[in-house]
């Protein structure tokens, strides 16, 4: 079942040319394109299906500083000052406010790594407040049960994944640029060595620079122009109730479930770090690199099915650009849910909060959550190929950090000074991370 989503229009016609093609309509793609339109660069967005329509809208919809990682926490401060002049620059509402993020443990190891992590976050000028018992207790009165202590990120806060990618779409139009739904990269075309081109299902856009947000699909998508980009799929499993009880919290982690308020009034329910591993050629010929993050995860993440190979969006084959490519054949990964972990889940939220007994579920849906070794983004140019920025790999973190990951990627592009250091981000880091040679067209 589709997660849900608001549909926007596509621009009418795709240019002949642009300064700047993005590929991939999540929200990496869009926060990439809004920010270049903003400068006065011509930009069109391509998207295979619908913009949004794959992890941009299946996740928590949490946009958050608290349990960074350190190379990601100045991005997410950005990011949250982005969301929140949005609205007023473009007149379109994606859901956010700063309701801030709540945490409840009654384990000594975890809160420790919180007081730990708010220790880290004040050298850096972000505010977290760790809770006590009573403190707790009162901010978590709806679960109506003792906690040993929490913490709350009053700064942090949510936006509805259903509305927040196809608004700032609609704010690109606004700025000029162009969005095509229903339209797959099929690959790029290059000269002297570098990006000329984008072949589209619909035709060629000129442009000698291209962003690569595909999500999921970009590594299949690098393997085709010989760039080896590690990337493993992680499939997550979310349910949504209607409308219940008032006083249930906006935003609330804990290690049994957490939950959500959708902009519906509803809750978003899932169960944090937990998934399925659907085997594919593409994760074998990435497992090395891999190997210490699934270790790590080995109690969260289990084996899956066939899903994934079915799909294509891991495959090793390579296509042609004159022919339908697999993007096309599957427009939108919509993946089944694991349904245990839904029935699970259900029922670990409403043991928790009992506001939330007699809620319908309104849906449930899985998502692939594109990884990489280190749980941090790839942002950068190819080496070996001017004019390719790479943009994937958020690890779950894509949604909150895209305004921030758009606004770095458009400064790279414009050789502005940089909304923050672009050198964590960059692919090279990766071991092993090379290109082939790259064929003129």
């Amino acid at each position: 079942m589709p997660a849900p989503l608001q549909a926007i229009a596509s621009s009418p016609r795709l240019p002949a040319q642009a300064d700047v093609v993005v590929i991939g309509g999540g929200i990496v793609g869009v926060w990439a394109a809004y920010s270049l339109a903003q400068r006065g660069l011509s930009v069109a967005l391509v998207e295979k299906g619908r913009v949004g329509a794959e992890q941009s809208s299946r996740n928590w919809g949490w946009c958050r500083q608290q349990n960074r990682d350190a190379r990601e926490l100045p991005m997410a401060t950005k990011s949250l000052d982005l969301w929140d002049r949005f609205a007023a620059e473009s007149g379109e509402d994606t859901g956010f406010s700063r309701c801030g993020l709540l945490y409840l443990s009654n384990d000594d190891q975890e809160l420790a790594g919180w007081a730990r992590w708010r220790d880290f976050a004040r050298t850096v000028g972000v505010t977290t407040h760790m809770l006590s018992s009573a403190e707790a207790a009162e901010r978590g009165q709806a679960t109506g049960r003792p906690w040993k202590g929490g913490v709350f990120s009053p700064s942090d806060g949510i936006a509805d994944p259903a509305r927040a990618a196809p608004a700032v779409a609609r704010a690109i139009m606004k700025r000029g640029g162009t969005v095509h739904q229903g339209c797959a990269a099929r690959g790029l075309e290059t000269s002297g060595g570098r990006v000329s081109g984008v072949v589209t299902e619909q035709g060629t856009i000129r442009t000698p620079v291209v962003v690569l947000a595909g999500g999921a699909w970009a590594s299949s998508f690098c393997h085709q122009i010989g760039v080896r980009f590690p990337l493993a799929s992680i499939r997550s499993s979310i349910l949504s109730v209607g409308p219940s009880a008032d006083g249930l919290p906006d935003a609330l982690h804990t290690a049994a479930v957490s939950i959500t308020r959708r902009g519906d009034g509803g809750h978003t329910l899932a169960i944090s770090g937990r998934g399925r591993v659907d085997p594919t050629f593409q994760q074998i010929r990435f497992a090395p690199q891999f190997m210490p993050m699934f270790a790590r995860r080995w109690r969260s993440l289990m084996p899956g099915g066939l899903g994934g190979l079915r799909s294509g969006h891991e495959t090793l084959r390579r296509w042609r650009l004159d022919r339908p490519t697999p993007m096309e054949r599957v427009r939108v990964l919509d993946p089944t849910p694991d349904h245990g972990t839904i029935r699970l889940t259900h029922e670990r939220a409403t043991a928790l909060l009992p506001g939330l007994k007699g809620a319908p579920i309104t849906a449930a849906w899985g998502g692939y959550i594109d990884s990489t070794p280190d749980g941090v983004p790839a942002i950068g140019e190819v080496g070996s190929l001017p004019g390719l920025i790479l943009a994937a790999g958020f690890s779950g973190h894509g949604f909150g950090i895209g305004p921030g990951a758009g606004h770095l990627i458009a400064d790279l592009i414009t050789a502005q000074t940089p909304i923050v250091d672009p050198q964590p981000y960059h692919p090279d880091r990766f071991a092993g991370f090379s290109a082939g040679k790259v064929a003129d067209f």
